[in-house]
């Protein structure tokens, strides 16, 4: 079976098989994306997984309304978790984004619906022949970025706002020669038909 090249390892593998490039319609999951995607900026998403369960229950699940509420002593106590990513400007954007995302659930009924806006609401299917040409930003990533900082996030680049978005199935990014390109290609015409 071949697969994306970049899942090696067990836990990756899982992940690639199971939840990268599904699309993703949840708000609370596509918060929790969000806040993980940050939290990788200068690491691999392999330490983000490995920690995944870790920051799930630190942050409370990502309940963004519990997370909007962190004062000084649970951002303390955060940092001295030695299970999660203890990194002062990373954990002060999770409280920030919280409440950044908090108030676009309000403007737009959801944050499924305002993140969504950014591909019409359908997963643009990607024909990657290898890894290598897998671009790590596009225009797309790029507004969406622009917009989700002058709405208050932080730790959105362009570049973090594309992992985003392949983690969550707004693009399919998997290789052609992987077996879940396919899978997924026809999972979304299958939802697509009236």
């Amino acid at each position: 079976m071949t697969r994306c090249a970049w899942a090696t390892k067990a836990l990756d593998i899982t992940y690639h098989d199971q939840e990268w490039g599904v699309p993703l319609h949840d708000d609370r999951q596509l918060f929790e994306f969000l806040i993980l995607e940050g939290m990788q900026a200068g690491l691999s998403w392999h330490t983000i997984l490995q920690k995944r369960m870790a920051l799930r229950v630190a942050f409370d699940h990502f309940d963004a309304q519990k997370m909007s509420r962190y004062g000084p002593r649970k951002i303390q106590q955060l940092l001295g978790n030695a299970a999660i990513i203890r990194n002062t400007r990373k954990i002060a954007a999770t409280v920030n984004n919280a409440k950044s995302y908090l108030h676009i659930q309000k403007s737009f009924a959801s944050f499924d619906q305002y993140i969504w806006q950014f591909v019409d609401g359908t997963p643009i299917q990607n024909r990657w022949a290898d890894h290598q040409t897998v671009p790590c930003r596009s225009a797309i990533s790029d507004a969406m970025s622009q917009d989700l900082k002058q709405r208050g996030f932080s730790f959105v680049g362009s570049t973090i706002c594309y992992a985003f978005m392949q983690a969550t199935g707004m693009v399919n990014d998997h290789t052609t020669d992987c077996f879940r390109h396919a899978e997924i290609s026809v999972t979304i015409q299958l939802k697509q038909k009236p």
